[in-house]
């Protein structure tokens, strides 16, 4: 038994020692391929950065190209070793493995495709502000697999491609420019012109407001207390936050200033409350303090909680 225990390690030796040069190779070969992709990324990244003004295209097309040569390395360090019929039998067997690997990896296949159509349709760009779904923030890269998206409350958000794909997205920096507006609300005894050329007037001096798109006010609704008027103006998008939250807040302030500046009245809303007709008197005590004095007036032990310094018939009821 020991014999043959040794016959068997002195097999694996000799094929190990028959198998070691090629094993080297092999090394040598993955290794000079991973450096090799690294590189390939690189000079990728510059060419065809020089050829198009998309980083994000750049970006997915180098790491497809690296993924691809790092593949092709793998096939050939699987032939120096010897196993030819394994890459033989892999690419023959492709189309039923292509089924099942699909099947199985369906999601992953799925977001890997809607990456590649995504790249080269480009519906957003790097620092693009975007919608979709509910998800809100600037797009900061995409991956093989997933859209790396940036809130401005500071989550980092990785969306699958295919979501990306299929659902609507809104793109709010694409086009350069965006319309903002908001309400404020003036007294109806106010001159509504007057304040509509105030208002414009104002918002024309803010010097991040577009100014070859016009600016404009509209009545927007007869309110309870306040005729509303909406303001409509346009600004950049180069920085979103900026450019809409920051700006609309300056703005509404400017505007604030210069109405209450120029004896406009800001009225709040007015609520009406109203009683019903047979809701019962509630007696009301009124207390009348001497001057200098903080004490309350005797109440009359006859009348419990009415006030005998209070005028006949105080009630709180229906008129």
């Amino acid at each position: 038994m020991l014999q043959d225990f040794t016959a068997v390690l002195h097999g694996y030796w000799s094929q190990l020692l028959y198998m070691l040069p090629r094993l080297l190779l092999a090394a040598v070969v993955m290794g000079g391929v991973w450096v090799g992709a690294g590189r390939l990324r690189s000079w990728l990244a510059a060419k065809l950065s020089t050829h198009s003004d998309d980083p994000l295209l750049t970006d997915f097309l180098t790491q497809v190209g690296r993924w691809v040569l790092v593949l092709i390395g793998i096939a050939i360090a699987l032939n120096i070793m010897g196993f030819t019929g394994v890459v033989s039998g892999i690419l023959g067997a492709a189309g039923l493995s292509a089924f099942v690997v699909g099947f199985a990896f369906k999601d992953i296949a799925e977001n890997f495709l809607a990456g590649i159509i995504l790249a080269f349709n480009r519906p957003f760009g790097i620092n693009d502000t975007v919608k979709i779904q509910d998800m809100f923030g600037q797009i900061t890269k995409l991956n093989l697999r997933t859209t790396e998206m940036g809130t401005f409350d500071g989550r980092d958000i990785s969306i699958p491609n295919a979501i990306v794909l299929k659902e609507p997205l809104v793109n709010y920096t694409r086009d350069g420019f965006i319309r903002q507006d908001f309400v404020v609300g003036v007294d109806y005894d106010d001159d509504v012109a007057a304040a509509i050329a105030l208002i414009l007037e104002q918002v024309r001096q803010e010097p991040e407001v577009l100014t070859d798109r016009e600016p404009f006010a509209v009545i927007d609704e007869l309110a309870a207390s306040t005729v509303n008027l909406k303001v409509f103006f346009w600004t950049d998008t180069e920085d979103y936050r900026r450019a809409t939250l920051e700006l609309r807040s300056r703005v509404m302030n400017r505007v604030k200033k210069a109405l209450m500046e120029g004896g406009y009245a800001l009225p709040p809303d007015i609520l009406e409350l109203r009683l019903p007709n047979k809701m019962p008197a509630i007696p009301i005590q009124v207390a009348v303090a001497q001057p200098g004095t903080l004490a309350d007036p005797p109440e009359d032990p006859k009348k419990p909680g009415i006030n005998p310094t209070a005028s006949p018939g105080a009630s709180l009821g229906p008129s």
